[in-house]
């Protein structure tokens, strides 16, 4: 199982839209709405890297009003 902790920045005022969103990945397991430098925080779960890799490169930098992200692997 290969697990990333995948920090998110948000158009403003988007946050609470993107959250729904990443909430209907099958492979986001956690959202979470923080203050700071990021907008959002999702723990994501994929089988093997390559996948994890897919979710997070296609599915959710692909959403609308995901400015950028910042992923951290757990090891």
């Amino acid at each position: 199982m290969s697990i990333a902790f995948v920090l998110i920045n948000t158009d403003m005022g988007s946050e609470e839209s993107v959250s729904g969103d990443l909430r209907e990945i099958e492979e986001v397991k956690q959202v979470y709405l923080v203050y700071g430098v990021y907008d959002l925080i999702a723990r994501v779960e994929a089988e093997t890297m390559d996948q994890l890799k897919e979710v997070i490169s296609n599915k959710i930098r692909g959403l609308d009003n995901v400015r950028s992200t910042l992923t951290m692997i757990v090891i």
